[in-house]
Parts: structure tokens; C-alpha cells; sequence
């Protein structure tokens, strides 16, 4: 069996250090590995308009945004397919189907779901798109035939419902559809990086992100004013590791070898934890070094970023380049879904 990727990102705004290391970081591993026969990377606009209806424009222009963030952290437009979820209209004909293989109540247990209704405050008025669209993640999924789902944890209910609808689907019309299976990171820090607020989650719409192209004052700026440990108050004060977001970013991030260069007086973050656990350590060093170890992860895609930002006409070509491919290989897929179900009447 071929070796797929399907993953990808809603543009309802610039993608955030916590997409960096939850997802894009690994898709860039993943391309350059040669492991892989195609990778596709969604830029899920169509998904984003499902809460944000009255404002496509606020959609229409992240697109760029996001495209600018892939490029910049290192996706090859000649190693993966980049390409805009709206434009394919075979992934909306296949959404419809499996609507049919899905109940109510199976949408309404889901996690993710519920966590999201709830963030958004909209009681009961949810909107039928935004309610469905795990049953369009998991078209988008299966018209690629993926086989490898990069994700963050929150997302591990969207891959259960896509297993259980290809099931379903293979069952009743014949083996067909490709069951996908979840890749995570392996630090288990990057799957889920809190907000600089201390909130669980870094989301745009809380407002607590540290963006890739956020420039390195404002990257500096974050990091010093983070939540840490509201009980550490003292430098003398022992400190909690655990819950600390500082403490968190540093897990998802540091490597050994950053210590020699920004932090001498330790040898490894085991070290570090253990001081400030006694006490004896401000937060302000601990937030120098996390800063400094932030910048040499940024720099590099903020000067990327810049380089593609001179050519945006040259950016919309590789995106309609990757419509052409990707419309292609979900047409295929749909065309089988159809005869499989006897409805390619003509």
C-alpha cells in the first residue's frame, strides 16, 4: 500500500508556535524523509467558514498567510501538495455521502466538539457546518487515501469518527476507502503547548500566541511577560515545574546543546528544573533563555517568510499548482465511491 499524508490548517489567522511544534515542524521531517509517496497539505478554508460565515474576508486573506507559514517553515511545493480545501469540490460531494454513515448523537459525543462549542459560547446555536465538519475532515482524510493524519492530541476524536466511517462505508459497498491512522510528536509537550496566559490551549482566538512571524521583539516581549508559577514570587521561593508554561515551551524546544550557548551554568534542562524546584532561580533568567532559544528557532523562518513575501503572485501559482493535483487524486477517489454505491448512473 502506497504511504500517504493528509493534514492541514484552518486560515482564520497567522499559524502560531504551537502549530510549529504540534504539526508543521514534523510535516517538514516527514517530506524530507523519502519514506512517503505523497504528502498533501490543506489549507482547510472551507472548514474555517463554518464559524466565520459573516466574515469570509477575514479567510480569504489568511490563505496567503498561511501559505507564506508553510513555505517559511520549510513545505516543498516539489516534495508536498499545498492547496486550498474550497477548490476541490470533490471533498464536499463525498462529505454529503458520509453524512448518511454518521448519526447525531455519535457528532454530539464527540470531545473536540463539544470543547470547541463551548469556546465559541454557542449554546445552541450551533451552525450545521461547524457541528458536521468532522465528517468533512474525515472526506478530506479519505479522499486522499491517507494512511498518516499529523496531529495534535486534541484531534486524535476527528481520526476515531474517520476510522469508524471508512469501516461503515467498506462494510456496506466494499473495500474502498483506506482507514488512516493518527501520527502525534513524539515530545509530548508539543502535542498540546499551553497559551503565554497559562490557559491549556494556545488558540488566535484567545489571543495568547507566539506567532512565527511575530518579529523578535515581539516574540521577546511574550516571553517575558508569561504566565509561570503564581506561588514562585521570591527568587528563593521553590517553583512548580509542572503547569508552568515556560517550563512547558522549554520541553517542546530545548535541546542539550542550547545550554552551552545561552545558559552555561547547566548542563541539561533536568538540571534547570531541579534548581528552580528547590529555589535559588528567578523566572527572569529562566525566560532569557527560553527567549534566546526561541529566537534561533524563529529567525531562520521569519527570514524564509520574507523571501516568499516578495512574490505573492509566485505563491498563488504553487497553490493553484496543487489545486490542479489535488482535485485530480480527490476525483479519482470519488469516482469509486460512486460506483461502489451504484449511483454512476450515465
Amino acid at each position: 500500500m502506497r504511504k500517504i499524508i493528509l493534514t492541514g490548517d484552518r486560515p482564520t489567522g497567522r499559524l502560531h508556535i504551537g502549530h510549529y511544534v504540534g504539526s508543521l515542524r514534523q510535516r517538514v521531517e516527514l517530506q524530507n524523509s523519502g519514506l512517503y509517496d505523497m504528502i498533501f497539505i490543506m489549507i482547510a478554508d472551507a472548514q474555517a467558514l463554518t464559524d466565520n460565515i459573516d466574515n469570509p474576508e477575514k479567510v480569504r486573506q489568511n490563505i496567503i498567510e498561511v501559505a507564506l507559514d508553510y513555505l517559511a517553515c520549510g513545505l516543498d511545493s516539489t516534495k508536498s501538495t499545498l492547496f486550498v480545501q474550497s477548490q476541490i469540490s470533490e471533498l464536499f460531494e463525498l462529505s454529503f455521502y458520509y453524512m448518511n454513515l454518521v448519526t447525531v448523537s455519535r457528532l454530539q459525543r464527540n470531545p473536540t466538539i463539544k470543547m470547541e462549542i463551548k469556546m465559541r459560547n454557542f449554546g445552541k446555536n450551533i451552525p450545521v457546518g461547524f457541528f458536521t465538519y468532522p465528517i468533512s475532515q474525515a472526506a478530506d482524510i479519505t479522499a486522499f487515501k491517507a494512511t498518516t493524519v499529523p496531529v495534535g492530541e486534541d484531534q486524535l476524536p476527528m481520526i476515531e469518527l474517520t476510522k469508524e466511517i471508512v469501516r461503515k462505508f467498506n462494510s456496506l459497498y466494499g473495500k474502498v476507502l483506506v482507514e488512516p491512522e493518527a501520527l502525534l510528536p513524539d515530545n509530548k509537550a508539543c502535542q498540546r503547548l499551553p497559551g503565554i496566559d497559562g490557559k491549556s490551549k494556545m488558540s488566535k482566538s484567545l489571543n495568547n500566541c507566539i506567532y512565527l512571524s511575530d518579529t523578535a521583539d515581539e516574540v521577546k516581549k511574550k516571553v517575558m511577560n508569561m504566565y509561570t508559577d503564581p506561588n514562585h514570587l521570591r527568587v528563593e521561593d521553590p517553583g512548580n515545574v509542572e503547569g508552568n508554561p515556560v517550563f512547558t515551551y522549554l520541553d517542546a524546544f530545548c535541546k542539550n546543546e542550547h545550554f552551552s550557548r545561552y545558559f552555561p551554568e547547566y548542563n541539561n534542562l533536568d538540571e534547570l528544573k531541579e534548581h528552580y524546584t528547590k529555589g535559588g532561580l528567578g523566572d527572569v533568567k529562566v525566560k532569557k533563555f527560553l527567549n534566546a532559544i526561541l529566537q534561533e528557532e524563529l529567525e531562520p523562518i521569519r527570514k524564509r517568510r520574507a523571501e516568499f513575501a516578495k512574490d505573492i503572485p509566485e505563491v498563488y501559482n504553487i497553490l493553484k499548482k496543487g489545486n490542479y493535483m489535488a482535485r485530480e487524486v480527490a476525483a479519482n477517489t470519488l469516482a469509486e465511491v460512486k460506483s461502489a454505491m451504484k449511483i454512476n448512473y450515465f
